[in-house]
């Protein structure tokens, strides 16, 4: 099977070549008997067993389907095909080294997580076919656009960038005689516009925050020393926004500061726009947020769910036996990347799957690299016994022995089998918190699923599960003093409704304090009253055959919206409750790109100038992710939730360090090392 020659794989990936084992990007379906049949799959054409594909894109669908009623060319000898020149500007890039259809992907990586910098997303619209001196202009584009990366050290993956393909169709649009933006444009009126298309953006966002409700995220960063800087964002349903930095390095440990600045940015949201604060965990943050909440007593303050579960996993990792097998299975991968001719032949026998999954932290990644090796664990006894090695020089090098030894070693293998059996189903409650979807409405649950599974893999035995379930349950209790992960399990009908979920008295009891904390009007908490019975008996609308159906099939959010008519208060705790997130990855930053602005004494110019281009910089990347999660919300599973496909963060491109040169063009009475600013 050759994945470059089918253009259905830049909409599908190869997971198993043995089977020829196919996954959809769009629904996440996996199909065997490689790509013809994922063909029908993503056309909606109903062949056999296939199930048509419901996420994938309209054109998308058009574009397979066209292919699929486009009958197959005569086979042409060699010779004609050397003599026959290619059209199209995919083509047209081979001087230049533009993006090929045929090379989408690279030998080797079939079946990668991780896409290739070069490939440009989303992909170039396709052109006509042109005669030979329309692509030698193709071809010198291509080599112009090129030495422009090459000679300012832009990042390939900027070509990723949702901006990129808008920006040269704009270009082409305009024709002959366009003369680009000059450096003074770009410093002045054009990031002014982009900044007021933005702030147009933010006004909609608020408007949506009346039902929808939003979350108040202030990530902190400190150098070790004396520089602390604290970034102030909001998210919601619809999307998220950056709103400030600020240097707190004089007072980084003054909770009333702490105090101070996040009252004023609850006044500029709108005290009845928010629902939670989620902030760092120390113990400076938890005491400003019982005194914040003592002025706002309607508010929740939790700390980042994805920072409590990947300290639970750290707790794990330094448990002695498994410590020891987390650190053989980082030798094996060690071993394995630090040699070219080794790796090429371990992805040969993986087929193209990697090892290690660098874009997580450093307790996730060796929790995923291990869980890896076990999959693998009978392609990786192959290749240390297949006649390739054996006749390598690699074979008689004593780390390599050491490795063979390790690979063999049936203590290790019993040991790993336990450590990602326990582990996974914290990894998968990592996953979920960090997925594209508000996620408080299953977190409680998940958590509860998670200590299950572990239980039950230890057959019951308490002397087993326990030191896992005390590592949980301590981590979680200690940072999640909020009653809104219950309450939203309450409110979720899938978790509700569920016969197989048992609720608990913490589930209603945080339920009520929610409620009674959410609304200080007797009128209110009598109509809440009034309406509970409703929802827990599925009266009215709630019961319809259409509720009954979206209770699995919508997200919790969706589904208040669309049948919670007849239970008006509920149905306002529910939207803004499920509607929340846990995690604050999608606000996680380059900390370069803030320190920067106050590493060195700069003039109020200079700040408000650099200030400006940091808060364009920041909510472009924030409404990109956006856009790509915009209608794509739908309930979650826990069993179905699969750590080895691609997470959210690794497929979004790192945020970049801002260049701060042109500051230094502004007039000398404006430099900060002309006039000293406080």
């Amino acid at each position: 099977m050759v994945r470059g020659r089918d253009a259905c794989w830049e909409h599908c990936v190869l997971v198993d070549a043995t089977r020829q084992k196919v996954r959809c990007n769009y629904c996440r379906r996996e199909f065997s008997g490689g790509v013809y049949r994922m063909k029908f799959h993503l056309a909606q054409i109903k062949n056999k067993d296939i199930v048509p594909c419901t996420e994938v894109p309209d054109n998308v669908r058009d574009l397979i389907h066209s292919i699929l009623s486009t009958p197959k060319k005569q086979k042409t000898s060699k010779k004609q095909k050397i003599d026959q020149a290619p059209t199209g500007p995919q083509n047209s890039s081979s001087a230049s080294g533009g993006y090929h259809a045929d090379n989408a992907v690279s030998s080797g990586q079939h079946g990668s997580t991780c896409p290739s910098m070069l490939l440009p997303r989303p992909s170039p619209s396709v052109q006509p076919a042109v005669d030979d001196d329309q692509k030698q202009k193709f071809i010198e584009a291509d080599k112009r656009i090129a030495l422009f990366f090459f000679h300012n050290s832009i990042p390939f993956s900027a070509a990723q960038s949702t901006h990129y393909q808008s920006m040269i169709e704009a270009v082409a649009e305009c024709g002959a005689g366009y003369k680009p933006p000059t450096y003074d444009g770009f410093r002045t009126t054009l990031l002014e516009k982009a900044k007021i298309e933005i702030l147009e953006n933010i006004k909609k966002l608020k408007d949506d925050w009346k039902e929808t409700g939003c979350t108040i995220f202030c990530d902190s960063w400190s150098d070790g020393r004396s520089k602390s800087l604290l970034v102030f964002s909001v998210a919601s349903a619809k999307g998220m926004i950056y709103l400030k930095s600020v240097d707190a390095s004089s007072r980084a440990d003054d909770a009333y500061h702490l105090v101070d600045l996040l009252d004023s940015v609850i006044r500029e949201i709108g005290e009845e726009n928010v629902v939670q604060i989620i902030t760092d965990n120390a113990s400076n943050y938890a005491c400003a947020a019982g005194l914040l909440l003592k002025r706002y007593p309607s508010l929740f303050w939790s700390p980042c769910a994805s920072y409590c579960i990947e300290k639970m996993l750290e707790d794990i990792s330094e448990m002695e036996w498994v410590c020891e097998v987390l650190e053989e299975a980082r030798s094996v991968a060690r071993y394995i990347y630090s040699n070219e001719w080794v790796l090429n032949m371990m992805r040969k026998f993986t087929g193209g799957r990697e090892l290690i999954r660098p874009k997580h932290s450093r307790f996730v990644m060796n929790f995923l690299c291990l869980r890896s090796i076990v999959i693998h664990e009978d392609s990786l006894k192959h290749m240390f016994s297949h006649a390739d090695w054996l006749s390598s020089a690699h074979h008689r090098r004593p780390d390599s022995q050491a490795i063979k030894s390790l690979i063999y070693l049936e203590r290790f293998w019993k040991s790993a089998h336990e450590v990602v059996s326990v582990s996974e189903p914290i990894v998968k409650l990592l996953r979920m918190v960090d997925g594209d979807m508000p996620s408080m409405g299953y977190i409680y649950e998940g958590m509860e699923r998670a200590k299950l599974a572990i239980k039950i893999f230890y057959n019951g035995c308490e002397g087993k599960y326990m030191p896992f379930w005390e590592i949980i349950d301590r981590r979680w209790n200690i940072q999640h003093h909020s009653h809104l992960p219950a309450a939203a399990a309450f409110l979720n009908p899938s978790v509700l409704y569920n016969p197989n979920y048992k609720f608990d008295k913490n589930i209603r009891n945080g339920f009520h304090a929610a409620m009674w904390k959410m609304f200080s009007e007797e009128k209110d908490r009598i109509e809440l009253t009034k309406e509970q019975p409703m929802y827990l008996n599925a009266q009215g609308a709630l019961g319809s055959d259409f509720a009954t159906l979206g209770r699995t099939l919508n997200a919790p959010g969706d589904w208040w919206a669309a049948y919670g008519y007849e239970v008006p208060m509920l149905q306002k705790a529910a939207m803004r409750i499920l509607n929340q997130p846990c995690s604050s990855y999608w606000c996680k930053w380059n900390w370069n790109t803030f320190d920067n602005i106050y590493n060195s004494k700069r003039s109020k110019m200079e700040l408000e100038k650099l200030g400006d281009l940091v808060f364009v910089h920041c909510n472009l990347r924030l409404q990109d992710i956006s856009r790509r999660r915009e209608g794509m919300f739908k309930p979650l599973n826990y069993d179905e939730i699969d750590v080895s496909s691609e997470w959210p963060r690794e497929s979004e491109s790192s945020s970049l360090v801002l260049d701060d040169s042109w500051l230094f063009n502004l007039p000398p009475e404006c430099r900060g090392y002309f006039l000293s600013y406080e």
